[in-house]
C-alpha cells in the first residue's frame, strides 16, 4: 500500500465526524458541581433494581438494523422507521441511550443517581422498549463513552486540561479520559441500567481517546492512574488503558444477559493497532460479542487499491471483509462481525469523488458481506433518512412475506 495514501487516509478519516454536533462551552468551572458529587456517591445506590423480565425479545437470525436518533422517536419520522423494519427484512434499532454530548436522551426515575443528566428528548423509554417488543424489533443502546462535553465540564479532574481549561477539539467537543477508571464505571452503570430497562444489547461507541492524541498529548495535563508506572510506550499504555475498559464493562454486564458491542474505526483492523486513539481491533474484539468497524465507501481513500472508494461500494465493503476475517479468524472466540455500512451521500468529497447512494450502493455493500459470509449490518444516517425500496434480505433466504 502506497504510504502517502495510508497517511493521507488515516488523517482525512479522523477528520470526518461520525455525525453532526453542536459546540460546546470550553470555559469551566473550577470545581465540580454539588449535584455531580452527589451523583458520583449515589452510584451504587442504582444497581440492585432488578431487570425488566417483564419484556421477552429474541435474537434475530442476523441483525439487520438502523441507527436512531432521539430527534426521530415519535411522531411521522417514528412511524415511518417503524413501518420500513415491518414491511422489510430490518429487525433491529440503535437507539441512542447517552448521546455524543454525554447527556441521556431520556429523563430517568427520580431516584436514579443519573437524572442530571437526563433529558425529554425521549418522552418514555419504558415504552418505547414495549413498542418493540411488540413489533419484534431488537433493541440496542448506543452509549457514547469517552467523548462527553457534559462530564468534561463537570468533572475536568476526568479529562485533559489545557491552560487551566477543559481541552476541546476543532467542534468543540471534549473527551474525558480513558485512563480514568472512575470513568469507566460512570459508563458501565449507566449501560447497567440500559440493561435492566430492557436493552439487549449495549454498544458502546467512541471508545478511544481523541483524534491525533499522540500530538497533543504532552500539552495537556491528566491523570494516568495505574498506567503511569506501565513499562510500556505512551501508545501502547493508550491501548491496555482501551482494552481493559472494553474487558471490565463485559465482565460487569455479565449477570445481566445482554450482549455487549463496541464501535470501532474501519482502519484499525488494516493495522496492528492504532496507539494515537487506543485501539486494537483484535484485542478489543476479544472482549466483545459483537464488533461493528465502520466501513463507509466515503471515508477512505486508496485503500486496497481503490482509488475512489465511494465510487465503489461493493469493492471496498469486499476487500474489507476479507481483510477482517483473516483477524477474527485467528482469535480463539471471535466475535460476530457487524460492520456500520453508508446509508447518505458523501458530497463534501467533491466533484468526481463521489456519488448519490441510492438503493443499488446500499444493496452492493449488503452484497458484498452476503458474498463473504457476513449477514450482520448496521445503516447509518444521521438524519435517520433511509434509503426506499433497498431489498436487505441475506442472500438464499426467503423474503418477508413469502
Amino acid at each position: 500500500m502506497n504510504k502517502k495514501f495510508l497517511s493521507f487516509g488515516l488523517s482525512f478519516y479522523l477528520l470526518v465526524p461520525h455525525i453532526a454536533f453542536a459546540k460546546e462551552e470550553k470555559v469551566i468551572p473550577k470545581q465540580p458541581t454539588k449535584q455531580m458529587e452527589i451523583m458520583v456517591k449515589q452510584w451504587p445506590d442504582s444497581l440492585p433494581r432488578m431487570k425488566n423480565n417483564s419484556l421477552q425479545f429474541t435474537y434475530p437470525d442476523a441483525v439487520r438494523g438502523i441507527y436512531v436518533n432521539a430527534n426521530s422517536i415519535g411522531g411521522n419520522k417514528w412511524n415511518q422507521l417503524i413501518d420500513l423494519i415491518k414491511t422489510t427484512d430490518l429487525n433491529a434499532m440503535v437507539i441512542d441511550y447517552k448521546e455524543d454530548h454525554g447527556n441521556l436522551t431520556f429523563m430517568p426515575e427520580k431516584s436514579s443517581s443519573y437524572r442530571k443528566i437526563g433529558s425529554n428528548s425521549i418522552k418514555n423509554m419504558t415504552a418505547l422498549l414495549g413498542q418493540l417488543e411488540k413489533e419484534k424489533i431488537y433493541p440496542i443502546a448506543r452509549i457514547v463513552v469517552f467523548k462527553d462535553s457534559v462530564l468534561a465540564k463537570e468533572k475536568p479532574e476526568w479529562s485533559f486540561v489545557e491552560e487551566e481549561k477543559v481541552w476541546t477539539n476543532g467542534r468543540g467537543e471534549a473527551f474525558v479520559n480513558p485512563f480514568e477508571k472512575k470513568v469507566w464505571d460512570y459508563n458501565v452503570n449507566l449501560a447497567i441500567e440500559a440493561a435492566k430497562m430492557g436493552f439487549q444489547e449495549i454498544q458502546f461507541d467512541y471508545v478511544r481517546f481523541p483524534e491525533g492524541f499522540e500530538n497533543k498529548g504532552d500539552k495537556l495535563t491528566y491523570t494516568k492512574g495505574d498506567y503511569e508506572n506501565l513499562n510500556k510506550s505512551e501508545g501502547q499504555k493508550r491501548v491496555e488503558a482501551v482494552t481493559e475498559f472494553v474487558q471490565y464493562a463485559k465482565e460487569k454486564l455479565e449477570p445481566y444477559n445482554v450482549k455487549v458491542s463496541v464501535d470501532i474505526f474501519g482502519y484499525t483492523a488494516t493495522l496492528e493497532e492504532a496507539p494515537g486513539i487506543g485501539q486494537n481491533f483484535s484485542k478489543i474484539s476479544n472482549h466483545v460479542d459483537v464488533i461493528s468497524s465502520m466501513i463507509y465507501p466515503s471515508h477512505w481513500t486508496a485503500y486496497f487499491g481503490i482509488e475512489k472508494p465511494d465510487l465503489h461500494p461493493y469493492e471496498l465493503v469486499s476487500e474489507y471483509t476479507k481483510m477482517e476475517k483473516k483477524k477474527l479468524n485467528q482469535l480463539k472466540n471471535p466475535p460476530i462481525s457487524r460492520p456500520w455500512l453508508q446509508d447518505f451521500t458523501a458530497a463534501w468529497l467533491g466533484k468526481d469523488n463521489y456519488q448519490v447512494y441510492g438503493k443499488e450502493e446500499v444493496q452492493k455493500q449488503i452484497e458484498a458481506l452476503n458474498d463473504q459470509g457476513v449477514n450482520e449490518f448496521l445503516l447509518w444516517n444521521a438524519g435517520n433518512n433511509y434509503t426506499k425500496n433497498v431489498d436487505y434480505t441475506p442472500k438464499n433466504e426467503e423474503k418477508k412475506g413469502d
